[in-house]
């Protein structure tokens, strides 16, 4: 499993079943599901601030035992004579790997517990006894990041050393004391960072559940800002106007025809990769097809998807009308697959992708959450590709 993670030196590393600690943490978890349900709510109000202590607790124990292992592993390295450069190679798959988290999940965890561990020991004595939970001490070492290990350990003390100091206090409150304490410590490592941050603006596109997408935008703050309140106020025109869509359905709507050109109910003019088999497009199989960019997508949706474009061009070429059939050139690759686009109105012609993805140029549709400290899989990220 290891082979390509761990240098050849130093031979793969396995989980070793049986150990004490291991078995124990294992009896606490096939313990809670005989737990006693005749109980009052008081109990089970109870009972659940237990859990998010526990909760707490374990992610503690683990930034201990993933800081053990970075050491050991590191030392190990050391002594069979591996550079300094290549000692923390794999690492993070490995810590990955045993969280059942991405590689790059992986090394925020890595990091999470290699600074908790030794650089904020009152934020990992906060997270040990429950006070804070794993996303509100990240948030205190996400703030924290810029600033030399001093002025972090003194912000550490200031917000952790007393339990009463983030008492009652949510992600935003927590978030702002942290950020005022940088400032007011180090102002020009956080004016660095933020300089450094607008090189990292993007917009993304990931899947969401029914055939939807999260289409994000990383900018610098006053061009967000402006961007919502642009959206804002030509939504609050049309409900003015009488339109009955909600506010958050305009300002889709709205951003999707500003970007695009087009109005909202008709996609932009752009090829779309959908690959589906030839018993789904024509013989109405449910065998979900695959949109490139997006990932797996039902079958009757795809097949209404050709059937919507069909129709939205069907007399873009000069009054011919295409077919559903016109529009797959697909099957050509022997595996009952065809391949399809909708037609690109942009030339007039209807002619769609005739071959696997990447006929067309390559755009990157990157993950957005990274930017927001939850990364998620770097694995999903798939392409698109514009006509």
């Amino acid at each position: 499993m290891f082979e390509s993670i761990v240098p050849a030196e130093m031979g793969p590393v396995t989980p070793v079943p049986g150990d004490a600690g291991a078995v124990l943490v294992r009896g606490w978890a096939a313990g809670l599901s005989d737990l006693d349900q005749e109980v009052s709510e008081g109990v089970r109000i109870d009972r659940i601030t237990a859990m998010e202590e526990l909760k707490a607790a374990l992610a503690a124990a683990q930034a201990r035992e993933t800081e053990a292992f970075v050491a050991s592993r590191r030392e190990a390295r050391a002594a069979a004579g591996i550079s300094a450069e290549k000692r923390g190679r794999g690492l993070a798959k490995e810590v990955g790997l045993a969280r059942k988290d991405s590689p790059n999940r992986g090394g925020k965890h890595l990091g999470l517990a290699t600074t908790l561990v030794r650089e904020m020991p009152y934020t990992y004595q906060a997270l040990a006894q429950g006070r804070l939970n794993e996303w509100r001490a990240t948030i205190l070492v996400r703030e924290t990041a810029c600033l030399r290990v001093e002025d972090r350990a003194a912000v550490d003390r200031e917000l952790c050393a007393d339990p009463t100091t983030l008492q009652g206090c949510g992600d935003q409150r927590i978030g702002a004391l942290a950020k005022q304490a940088a400032l007011r410590l180090d102002p020009h490592a956080v004016v660095r960072r933020a300089a450094k941050a607008e090189t990292g603006r993007h917009v993304s596109c990931r899947p969401a559940p029914d055939t939807m997408a999260y289409v994000s935008a990383l900018l610098p703050v006053v061009q967000g800002v402006a961007v919502t309140a642009a959206l804002v106020k030509a939504a609050d025109r049309l409900k003015a106007q009488g339109d009955e869509r909600g506010r958050g359905q305009l300002m889709a709507d709205i951003l999707v025809e500003r970007v695009t050109g087009q109005p909202a109910q008709s996609p932009a003019k752009i090829e779309v990769q959908l690959v589906m088999t030839d018993r789904t497009l024509f013989q109405g199989d449910s065998e979900p097809a695959h949109l490139t960019g997006y990932g797996i997508v039902p079958a009757h949706w795809a097949r209404d998807l050709l059937r919507t474009e069909n129709t939205d061009h069907e007399y873009a070429n000069g009054g011919e009308e295409h077919t559903v059939g016109s529009l797959i050139k697909g099957a050509a690759n022997g595996s009952g697959e065809a391949v399809a686009g909708p037609a690109d109105a942009g030339n007039g012609t209807g002619v769609t992708g005739s071959g696997p993805p990447g006929a067309g140029e390559p755009v990157p549709v990157a993950d957005a959450a990274g930017a927001n400290g939850d990364t998620r899989t770097a694995g999903n990220t798939r392409e698109a590709w514009a006509a």
